[in-house]
């Protein structure tokens, strides 16, 4: 590393297993992670470049921090696999399957020469026309049980851009990061999504991987088709019509028992059923469960169906209460990181930007679960802040604050001898403060 580039021996410790880049490459990459998790004022490339304390040393123009992302050679497909699979090997058991959250974000942006930036579906956007201007990543990310917390946390490894009207659709692009995962990691997945993501693209994927979403209820079932009757003519591909989840549930037999999601035990009535969601897969048999929930009397609250054959019903109502946690990732990513915040407007850079920032969320987690947590955490945070009496994790913020903190004590440290000036100290006290300044607001 240069000179010029403090970087904490722990935190290098993590971005050295993320090697897919030239040494060149490396030291800019090691500068902009440092720089983005560092940077606590705009998130731009200019403003990594700030964070990582390069403002003077580096140009800021097309010679190295916007060459990065614009015209260095590095594919960004094949920087998420390497983070999955560090992830897989340090934060999942050996052997275990693992859960797969996919969902799609809108990141705002302006401008006409932004490239694949249009007027588009945004699920944050307020009143009776939710939509917006910016630019549509698909993103994959693995979900994970950290031992310090009691609510899974989703790790993004893997985005890619969505052009309306333009290439691949959401689902196609879904189903081909899904498979290519599945391939890199030679483990079963299964995946989480909500309702936007069934179809075509998601029929017959490999036996290694499952997929469980939500039911529409507009969706029409029906029974698994009769064996054939050695007449003449196509054997039947599908059975009787069961109808919508309405009247699935209508006639449906529902079993009280109890599932775990988001971060509590409830009790519910299940039923289940094994038939053909034709409209969407075809000729593949799923299962549909309808879940109802402790008050409810008729009807259902809640229709999954999963490509999954022998799971319990209850595990995957857990599974996909899971799928929540990207959306959290997706709202933290934004507001402590500033992912989305870069203005750079040529296809390289607006491809590789954004899943750069959603990778620099993942790797200050697993910084974080490998070199960063301290039982005393909570507490000290409690300490802090007493109105957050019942607070007992670590949230991202403090994972984010404490990294922060060990980059500026790294590039504080003395090299040579001798007392530090008062000017010096003055540097360290309001860098520190400013560190934590966002998560205890």
């Amino acid at each position: 590393m240069p000179a010029s580039l403090m970087v904490p021996a722990s935190l290098l410790a993590v971005l050295g297993k993320l090697r897919v880049f030239t040494a060149p490459g490396f030291t800019t990459f090691t500068a902009m992670v440092t720089g983005l998790v560092a940077q606590t004022g705009a998130s731009t490339v200019t403003g990594m470049l700030t964070g990582a304390g390069l403002a003077r040393a580096w140009p800021h123009d097309r010679a190295r921090a916007h060459a990065f992302f614009s015209r260095t050679r590095w594919n960004v497909d094949n920087l998420g696999i390497v983070l999955a699979h560090l992830i897989v090997r340090t934060l999942l058991p050996q052997g275990a399957a693992i859960t797969v959250a996919v969902d799609d974000t809108l990141f705002k942006r302006s401008g006409k020469k932004v490239f694949g930036a249009a007027w588009q579906h945004d699920g944050a956007a307020r009143g009776p026309k939710p939509v917006g201007r910016g630019t549509c990543f698909v993103v994959v990310g693995i979900v994970v049980e950290l031992p310090f917390l009691t609510r899974p946390v989703c790790l993004p490894v893997m985005a890619r851009l969505r052009r309306p009207k333009t290439g691949p659709s959401k689902v196609e692009l879904a189903a081909s990061m899904v498979k290519l995962l599945a391939v890199c990691l030679n483990r079963p997945l299964h995946v989480v999504a909500d309702a936007a993501y069934h179809g075509r693209a998601l029929r017959h994927l490999p036996e290694a991987i499952t997929l469980t979403t939500r039911l529409p209820a507009s969706a029409v079932l029906f029974d698994l088709a009769p064996p054939p009757t050695k007449k003449r003519g196509r054997p039947r591909l599908k059975g009787a019509r069961l109808g919508t989840p309405a009247e699935l549930a209508a006639t449906a037999t529902f079993t009280t028992t109890h599932v775990a999601r988001y971060g509590r035990t409830d009790q519910v009535a299940i039923a289940e059923v094994r038939c053909l969601w034709y409209g969407s897969f075809h000729t593949q048999t799923v299962r549909v469960i309808l879940i109802r929930d402790e008050d409810t009397t008729t009807g259902y609250d809640l229709a999954l169906v999963t490509t999954d054959l022998a799971t319990p019903a209850a595990a995957l109502v857990t599974r996909y209460a899971w799928r929540w946690s990207i959306e959290t990732t997706f709202a933290e990513a934004r507001t402590l990181l500033g992912v989305g915040q870069a203005r750079n407007r040529s296809e390289n850079a607006v491809r590789r930007t954004v899943p750069f920032g959603l990778y620099c969320y993942s790797i200050t987690v697993v910084w974080y679960a490998l070199h960063g947590h301290h039982p005393s955490d909570a507490a000290d945070h409690r300490a802090r802040a007493p109105w957050y009496t019942t607070k007992t994790d670590p949230s991202f913020a403090d994972m984010l604050a404490k990294l922060r903190r060990v980059i500026i004590a790294a590039r504080f440290l003395p090299v040579t001898p001798g007392q530090p000036t008062d000017a010096e100290i003055q540097a360290v006290h309001q860098a520190w403060a400013q560190a934590g300044l966002q998560h205890t607001a």
